[in-house]
């Protein structure tokens, strides 16, 4: 009689084939069962609650409040325009006579705008208050039509 061909080595490594390939099998088929794609539109959903927040519940009707299209601002250019053309008041926190120009503070938002000397009235000096109007330059704020209003 001969010899069998299939010896004890070759035995283990085809069942580990064999077993390898059974848990390989049952994770796809647990994959595919537990899978998430193809849920439904509900389930995708994501609301917007009035603090801005995402939520997956949706807003409450009863909540609801009417909005008019005048009131929605759109762009901030609209709100830089009334400010630019108001008139500011100001108090001069520097001033180089050699050079022509200096710096007004507004008294309401405190930030320092440019002023040409050639922009000015008349002639004014450091901590005078001011009245002036504001364009807006490619560099930032420049002060316009610049009066004294009285003394400090």
């Amino acid at each position: 009689m001969g010899r069998s061909k299939e010896t004890f080595g070759k035995k283990e490594k085809e069942t580990k084939k064999l077993k390898k390939r059974k848990e390989k099998e049952e994770k796809r088929l647990e994959r595919k069962a537990n899978n998430s794609k193809g849920k439904g539109l509900d389930d995708m959903m994501a609301y917007v609650d009035e603090n801005g927040n995402l939520t997956d519940a949706p807003p409450d009707p009863s909540r609801k409040t009417e909005v008019n299209l005048e009131d929605i601002q759109l762009d901030i250019k609209a709100l830089h325009k009334e400010q630019q053309e108001s008139t500011r008041k100001g108090i001069i926190s520097f001033l180089n006579e050699s050079k022509g120009y200096g710096f007004i503070t507004d008294l309401k938002t405190q930030e320092r705008i440019f002023l040409l000397m050639s922009r000015m009235e008349e002639p004014l000096k450091e901590r005078d208050k001011v009245v002036f109007e504001v364009e807006r330059t490619p560099k930032g704020l420049s002060a316009l039509t610049v009066k004294k209003v009285g003394n400090t």
